[in-house]
């Protein structure tokens, strides 16, 4: 309790550093197909590009869990925040494909140090009864990014569509700053974190980790990760392309809809999220998310109108909104001692998705705008499914046991 007491001015922290650097991310979306246009690069590289950076993040992500368990959340949250500037800055100032991707790359190593140590600090300074309202504010922060960030950089690419990613850069290294002066270190004494991690998984090499995942009580909910991450990222890797061919909205069109359709999901998220997961149970929400996420992307198909387009648009928001903490809350009830380890994992699964998903999104939608929506409904119909399966099993464990 000493703990939770010492840190509990942390969290405003944790979520304004987020705030900063997915405003800084969010910045950059609304001006996309634009700076991607000038450049003269196609949907398939757009798909490999975030690919990229999902694959580095993938590739860093345990390791960087097991330094955040071993070597402190706060110097890898610095660290991180530093790395992410200069890859927003290098975007930038990129006039080539070649100085991109070792962007995306650096960018993919910042993210996999950022989150997991962001999530195990939330955990150490939260009991079980806040775990829930702890990761909703962290996600809300992260929403809120989002919802500021592309109204910012659909106005400031008017100086140029290359200024967002400066002012990115901008914002990481004020995040940093903010970190590295007032948090304080929440990891406990190392004695305390020394336990060996359950289920006998080895926890020193990535491939051994994803090897022995399986073994793990949480390898459900690691299925559900690599799914969902596939399905979204079908969905949100190639949204702005979409409505820019398909609509021709420009770089304000496409701010106002991804600012407006993230409202919602930061106010459920800072309000009431925690209320909902206590009322309907992780596992109830994950399946509704997962059902209402892949019926509205299938409804963007059919929809013509402005006002329909952001109505369905905003509906997949929450819904992946919610989705997001919802797992990260489940999995963190399981991981005990192992916050950070269990958070990278978390991560790397997420990579993995996010690896498949831009590629085949950028290549289907090479072949035809409405490709990548067909594939991302369903993907997130098959992830839905087995959260289903996966309620029932542990319903018939539980009677088993009873």
């Amino acid at each position: 309790m000493e703990l939770l007491s010492k840190n509990r001015g942390a969290l405003p922290i944790l979520m304004f550093n987020l705030f900063l650097v997915f405003s800084g991310i969010g910045l950059v979306i609304p001006i996309m197909p634009k700076f991607m246009e000038n450049l003269g690069i196609t949907g398939g590289i757009v798909g490999l590009l975030v690919a990229a950076f999902s694959l580095m993040q993938l590739l860093c992500s345990p390791l960087a869990g097991r330094l955040t368990d071993s070597f402190g959340r706060k110097k890898m949250i610095v660290i991180g925040l530093f790395v992410f500037a200069f890859s927003e800055w290098l975007f930038g100032m990129a006039g080539s494909s070649g100085l991109l991707f070792v962007s995306r790359l650096l960018g993919g190593i910042s993210a996999a140090m950022i989150m997991p140590a962001v999530m195990a600090y939330a955990a150490d300074i939260t009991t079980k009864e806040e775990r829930a309202a702890g990761m909703g504010y962290i996600n809300a922060a992260i929403t809120t990014g989002f919802i500021i960030g592309p109204g910012i950089g659909g106005y400031i690419a008017d100086f140029g569509i290359r200024v967002p990613f400066y002012a990115a850069a901008v914002a990481g290294i004020f995040a940093a700053c903010i970190t590295l002066s007032i948090l304080r270190e929440s990891l406990p004494s190392k004695e305390n974190t020394a336990a060996a991690p359950s289920g006998g998984a080895e926890r020193s090499g990535f491939l051994s980790q994803l090897k022995n995942a399986y073994k793990e009580p949480y390898f459900l909910s690691l299925i559900i990760v690599f799914v969902m991450s596939f399905g979204v990222a079908n969905f949100e890797t190639v949204f702005g392309l979409f409505v820019d061919q398909k609509f021709g909205f420009d770089t304000k069109d496409i701010a106002f809809i991804i600012t407006f359709g993230s409202i919602a999901g930061a106010v459920v998220q800072a309000t009431a999220f925690s209320w909902i997961l206590k009322r309907f149970g992780e596992r109830r929400i994950i399946s509704l998310c997962l059902l209402f996420a892949g019926l509205f992307i299938l409804l963007t198909l059919f929809v013509h109108k402005f006002w329909m387009i952001f109505a369905v648009t905003f509906i997949v928001f929450l819904a992946i909104d919610i989705l997001r903490p919802a797992v990260s809350t489940q999995m963190s009830m399981v991981a005990k001692d192992q916050q950070g380890y269990v958070a990278g994992l978390n991560s790397a699964f997420t990579s993995l998705g996010n690896i498949a998903g831009p590629i085949v999104a950028g290549f289907l939608f090479d072949l035809n705008v409405n490709y990548p929506y067909t594939m991302a409904c369903m993907v997130l119909f098959i992830c839905f499914v087995l959260s289903v399966k996966g309620k029932k099993n542990n319903l018939q464990d539980a009677s088993m046991v009873s």
